[in-house]
Formats: C-alpha cells, sequence, structure tokens
C-alpha cells in the first residue's frame, strides 16, 4: 500500500517518504453487499451501539447549556480584568466537541462526552482551573466534579445534568472567539504552549478525519462494528498498549479512502484483510505528511530517532503529526494482528454464507486462552484513595508488559483490560480492590535441561516506578499497596467466577459484565488483602474480612501460603506487615507443585528494619513443562542500618 523506494523514483517522490495510493476498488454494492449490512446492523443492536433519539437530544440539550455557560463565565472574566465594554460584549467563547461523540459513533448509555472549551486570549489556564473550576462547583446539575491539572492533557472530569463531560481547555492568540471559528486552520495554533495545542489536537484530528473519508455513512456504521469488535475481543485500551478511538477511528478511515463505494459489511471485511497483512512498522497515514511554518515537532521517524522504536504507528492527519499508538508494544501488537486473522478467517466465511454476524462479535475467552498469568492487584482502604491509585497502576500497567515481553524466556504478555469487582467479605482489612490477569507465552524448552526464568527484575521494576510516581504526585496514603501473584491457568477460579473461566464452544453474545459479579476470592491463612477488581472504577464494591479464617483449605501448600510478603504504608513510612514463617522450608520438589508466589513493597533502596531481602519469583522448564519455583532470601546480618522509608524523603 506504499511506495517501494523503487517506485518511489518512478513516481518522482523522495526516497522513504510514505505515499499513498489510489483506491484499491471503486465497485458499486451488489445487492448481496446491501443485505449481509442489513444483517450486520441487525448483529450490533443487542449491544446498544445505536443511540436513540432521546438520549441524544438530551446530550445535545446539555451541550447547548454548556456552552452558554463557558460564554458567560468568559465575559465575566473580561469584566473582572477591566476590559473595556466594547471587548467584554464580543470576547465569545465556544465548546467543541470530539472523540466518538463528534465522529457520530456515539454508544446508547455511554454517557461520557470529549469537550474542548476554546478561549480568547485574556483567559489563562489557571482562570481554567480556579474561576471555571470554583463556577462549576456551584451548579446544581454538576456532580463528581475533578480536576487533573498535571495531566499529558489537562482536563476538567464531571457530569452535568447525568452527562459526564471529559472537558479540555485552549486559548488562542485571539481577542475574540466567535461561533464560526475553524479549528482546521493551522493559523489557529500560532503563539500557543504546547498544552494548549494538545489540547486542539483532539478536536483537528476528528474533524480532519470526517474530512477525509469519502462516506460519512458508510464510515460510520463500518467503525461502529469495528469498535464493538475491538471492545469484545478485549484490545480496545490505548492506556493498556492497545488502540483507543481514534486509532480505531484512522484505521477504518484507511480502509474507506482504499474502498470509496463499498458498505459496511465489505468494509469490516477489507479491514481485517488489510491489517491482518500489513507491513508494520509502516505507518497508517490518511494523508502526506505535511511542513507547515510553525515548525512544530511532528512524527518522522527520518528525523527523530525514537520515532523509529514506533512498533504500530498509525499516524494522525491533522498539523502537527503524531503516532497515537506509542503505548503499543510488541506483544500487544502481536495479540491485535492475531485478533485481525481471526476477524478475516470469520468474516469470509460470513461472506460466503457459512456463517453468521454474531459469530465476529463473540467475546474472547481470554481465562482458557493461556496456561501461565499473572494476577496483579492494587489496593487502598477508602473509595477516593482507591480511584486515585488504580489510576495510576492502571496507566503503568503497560510498563509491566514491556518488562516482562524483554524476558528472553517470554514471548508474549498479553493483558486483559478488563478489571475485576472484590468481595465484601475483605472491606475492613483491604477496603476497596483491583484486580488485573496478564497472560504468559513461554518459549518452548529446546532440551531437557532445567532452566529458571526470573521474573522478579521486571515486576519489581514495575511496582518502583509506581510507588516513586505516586509518591512524587502526592497521592500515596496508607493502606496503598500493590501485589503481583504467578499462576497457572487452574488456578484460576480461586480469584474469578465460575460464569468467567466456564469454557464454552458456543459462547452467546451477551453483554460480559454480567457475570463479573459475585466474585468469591480464596485468600490465605495470612489473611492478606484479597485480590480483587472492578470493570467500573466508579462502582466500586467494599468487602470484609470477617470470614478469612474460614476460607477452605486451597490446593497449594500451607508452606508456599506462609511465604508470602507484603509491604504497606503507615504514617508515611514503609512497615512490613507480613513476613514469612521461619519454619516453613520448602524443598525444590515441594515447591514445583505450588503457585501463588507473590512480590509487592517498596521501591528498590526502601531499607526495612533489621532485614536485607531479595525476592526471586521463577518459573522451571523441564522437558517442555513449565514449573514454579522461588526463593527467600533473609540475611539479618548483612542487613543496612535501621532507617524507615519515607516517600517524602530525597
Amino acid at each position: 500500500l506504499y511506495f517501494s523506494p523503487s517506485t518511489a523514483r518512478q513516481q518522482n517522490q523522495p526516497q522513504g517518504h510514505y505515499g499513498l495510493t489510489s483506491p484499491i476498488s471503486l465497485a458499486p454494492p451488489s445487492d448481496k453487499d446491501h443485505i449481509h449490512t442489513q444483517k450486520l446492523i441487525e448483529a450490533m443492536k443487542p449491544f446498544g451501539v445505536f443511540e436513540d433519539h432521546e438520549e441524544l437530544y438530551h446530550r445535545t440539550t446539555v451541550l447547548g447549556k454548556l456552552n452558554n455557560f463557558v460564554r458567560e463565565w468568559i465575559s465575566e472574566l473580561a469584566e473582572s480584568k477591566n476590559l473595556p465594554p466594547s471587548i467584554t460584549e464580543q470576547v465569545g467563547g465556544k465548546i467543541f466537541t470530539f472523540g466518538s461523540y463528534r465522529l457520530g459513533v456515539h454508544t446508547k448509555g455511554s454517557s461520557d462526552i470529549d469537550a474542548l472549551c476554546v478561549a480568547p486570549s485574556h483567559v489563562e489556564r489557571s482562570d481554567f482551573f480556579q474561576s471555571f473550576f470554583e463556577k462549576l462547583r456551584n451548579l446544581e446539575e454538576v456532580r463528581n466534579l475533578r480536576a487533573i491539572e498535571d495531566a499529558y492533557v489537562p482536563v476538567i472530569k464531571f457530569e452535568f445534568d447525568g452527562i459526564e463531560i471529559d472537558l479540555v481547555f485552549a486559548k488562542l492568540s485571539l481577542p475574540t472567539v466567535s461561533d464560526d471559528l475553524d479549528l482546521r486552520d493551522d493559523s489557529c495554533l500560532k503563539s500557543l504552549d504546547i498544552r494548549c495545542i494538545r489540547s486542539l489536537n483532539g478536536s483537528r484530528v476528528t474533524d480532519e478525519i470526517l474530512r477525509l473519508v469519502p462516506n460519512l455513512e458508510n464510515f460510520r456504521l463500518t467503525l461502529r462494528a469495528v469498535k464493538l469488535w475491538a471492545k469484545r475481543r478485549g484490545v480496545y485500551s490505548n492506556i493498556m498498549g492497545f488502540l483507543g478511538g481514534v486509532s480505531w477511528a484512522m484505521l477504518v478511515a484507511r480502509i474507506c479512502q482504499l474502498y470509496p463505494n463499498a458498505l459496511a459489511s465489505t468494509l469490516v471485511n477489507k479491514f481485517f484483510l488489510i491489517f491482518s497483512k500489513w507491513d508494520w512498522p509502516k505507518p497508517v497515514l490518511l494523508k502526506r505528511l505535511e511542513e507547515s511554518f510553525l515548525n512544530l515537532p511532528v512524527w518522522d521517524p527520518r528525523v527523530n530517532p525514537s520515532d523509529r522504536y514506533h512498533v504500530m504507528p498509525i499516524i494522525t492527519p491533522a498539523y502537527p503529526q503524531q503516532n497515537s499508538t506509542y503505548n503499543v508494544s510488541v506483544s500487544t501488537r502481536a495479540v491485535m494482528v492475531e485478533e485481525f486473522q481471526r476477524g478475516l478467517e470469520v468474516t469470509d466465511e460470513i461472506l460466503k454464507g457459512n456463517s453468521d454476524w454474531p459469530k465476529l462479535f463473540e467475546p474472547l475467552n481470554f481465562f482458557q486462552k493461556y496456561k501461565h498469568y499473572i494476577v496483579l492487584t492494587a489496593s487502598a482502604f477508602t473509595e477516593e484513595h482507591h480511584l486515585n491509585w488504580i489510576g495510576l497502576v492502571e496507566s503503568k500497567i503497560r510498563v509491566l508488559v514491556g518488562n516482562l515481553e524483554r524476558n528472553e524466556f517470554i514471548t508474549i504478555a498479553h493483558v486483559q483490560p478488563q478489571s475485576f469487582p472484590g468481595n465484601k467479605d475483605l472491606y475492613n482489612q483491604s477496603g476497596y480492590v483491583s484486580m488485573w490477569f496478564l497472560g504468559l507465552v513461554f518459549k518452548k524448552a529446546e532440551s531437557a535441561v532445567k532452566t529458571n526464568v526470573d521474573l522478579t527484575h521486571g515486576i519489581q521494576s514495575f511496582t518502583d516506578t509506581v510507588y516513586r510516581q505516586a509518591s512524587a504526585l502526592n497521592i500515596l496514603k496508607e493502606g496503598m499497596k500493590i501485589e503481583a501473584t504467578y499462576v497457572k491457568r487452574k488456578q484460576l477460579h480461586y480469584f474469578l467466577p465460575a460464569g468467567t473461566l466456564q469454557k464454552r464452544k458456543k459462547q452467546r453474545v451477551s453483554d460480559i459484565s454480567q457475570i463479573n459479579s459475585g466474585l468469591q476470592c480464596k485468600r490465605s491463612s495470612l489473611g492478606e488483602s484479597c485480590l480483587d477488581g472492578s470493570k467500573d472504577r466508579d462502582s466500586r464494591t467494599p468487602s470484609n474480612s470477617s470470614s478469612l479464617n474460614k476460607i477452605s483449605k486451597l490446593d497449594i501448600s500451607t508452606a508456599e501460603t506462609e511465604r508470602l510478603y507484603v509491604f504497606e504504608v503507615v504514617g508515611g513510612m514503609w512497615f512490613l506487615i507480613s513476613w514469612p514463617n521461619s519454619k516453613s522450608q520448602v524443598s525444590p520438589t515441594e515447591m514445583e507443585a505450588t503457585v501463588a508466589l507473590r512480590t509487592s513493597g517498596p521501591p528498590i533502596g526502601c531499607t526495612i528494619p533489621g532485614y536485607n531481602t531479595v525476592c526471586q519469583l521463577r518459573t522451571c522448564f523441564v522437558q517442555g513443562q513449565h514449573k514454579l519455583s522461588g526463593t527467600l532470601i533473609t540475611d539479618p546480618k548483612s542487613a543496612s542500618p535501621k532507617q524507615h522509608y519515607s516517600p517524602t524523603s530525597k
């Protein structure tokens, strides 16, 4: 789909330039295509991907109220800064939408809207996060108001009359903002700081995508199908290293460009055909990279060495062009390519009449796919602390994936984007807890020689990163913990409800969230926090620990469970709250038959009084079999001087 160097010379294009081809097919749709497209629509309806008129009207009304509210605030701010009355009356201000709402693929029951507040030059960012924030706080319609000022793209999140809004801010170098302002003009970026440019980029990219697709109706229907498929197959999550909404939209837009007359059923099939065979890391572009007088940094591997390491580049069409998939790793790309190949096989069968469209949307049976898993949990005492804590942990899970896939014995580290709810029986001890799962694929042993695979360094490096950033952001509170547990597939039933693990040959397309309730979490007699989680951050389930000692015995050795250890923040310092029983000496044979070595704790270099500890988590390869072994080395004699680690200290 891109010019080779020889073709580039023939077309008088510079070598290395990613020139775009003309459409692959201009064939008009057939009657059969119309029938398949109608069947595709019917298959998507049970999932609520189509918004009804009542919801659409309500969102439009809310956005109108918010737009008037912004104009009123900007006018009041102009008066407070003693601007002339002639300017105060005309300063304007406007709300732009972007993302799925602006693309026209908003789904039923999904109430969040991405919005941009554009203000004239007299409004500062500090005004947005102070006076505007306080003005929102006084509105009766506003709930769950919170500001995230230190984010990559600073944002205010709130609910306005039941509609969740993510509002970003940008001020232009203009005295007024008119209603007919066109953000696609590059001149609007002149003299802006990088945060304003990032905020504007969401709206500019969305508008450019809509401009570049040949048929909006076919694009929107295809995008709805692809997004539904991606969510059902567990590959819809930018933060976890998969693709986010804008990336999926650009991939679909590229297929629409290549097949401008095709209907949605054909476009879905061609989507899987093209991207299952795509020669990554060649980039996906909707138009040629363009120069600008503003000289802002753009994605260009010929100029920027760091851009050469992007494994699945999908480039935004609006200036300054950026890679929307810099979070993608080798593992997550491999998982997505595998899903593209499955999607191609399924849609080929559907178009041949040998299958039906619901088969495309069957959910991934993640917990039957792998033999080895890591269970990652994050817990905190209060709901507010938990929301902040899991937000940070979740944003860093891709770091753990990267650490694991760099291990020479691991070929795939696949994270399930969904988190899982907890058990009410653990509330008093653990508070609120979230749990994620990572599936592992190990390289097959080439011989019968026993090989130890040490996973500790990658996991500990991940926890170090999370703890240090939490300390830097001043969100580290008492009771915040992270645990990582290695388990085999047969032990997953201790952490998940039976319905989630049940292997079904013919799984109906029902909402997977319905089977996540009633999670029964089993723990060892140490009484540690339960490994649980939540699919939805805003509906955490508290738990109670009163029945911990009444849990039936697990089929792992008592000695093994006694070897677990956990660190906890108390009063701003790290304390050891669980330690291995000195009597629990597990032989290598016994260790190979057990699971659930857990690693957690403060960053490397944080000294626990009286101990110098090293935890090693290993997986052994014996004649092609994967077995767990581990050691915990305690050397009081060689310990560092007694001191407490304080997250606030240097």
